[in-house]
């Protein structure tokens, strides 16, 4: 309860706000995507899988740098890899939250999935 409510809605707010653990995970994911090129490689693993050598190709970027942004998106649970062989491949994370960040990026960015 608010010590000093201004609105009959206040402790009600309170109640229900979201732990600091949800916040916490929510507020990582956001600053995994505030860097311009973690959200082209997010974006583009929304729609297909790929290894770190066609990632590269497709943003314009090095497979090392390339990497690095696929350690902080996987880091942030924002994508999921997989061996094949030699090869690992990426795709975006099955989950909640993944798919309503996807969708305010394409949102915002008034761009619609691929065909």
């Amino acid at each position: 309860m608010l010590p000093h409510p201004h609105n009959p809605k206040d402790n009600r707010l309170i109640e229900e706000m979201p732990s600091v653990e949800t916040i916490k995970t929510v507020a990582e994911a956001m600053k995994q995507l505030g860097d311009p090129s973690r959200l082209r490689i997010f974006w583009l693993l929304c729609h297909c899988e790929e290894c770190v050598i066609n990632i590269a190709a497709a943003t314009g970027m090095s497979s090392p740098a390339v990497s690095h942004h696929l350690k902080l998106l996987k880091d942030a649970g924002l994508i999921v890899s997989n061996r094949n062989g030699k090869e690992m491949y990426y795709r975006a994370a099955d989950s909640d939250i993944v798919l309503k960040l996807h969708h305010t990026i394409e949102e915002v960015a008034r761009i619609s999935c691929p065909e």
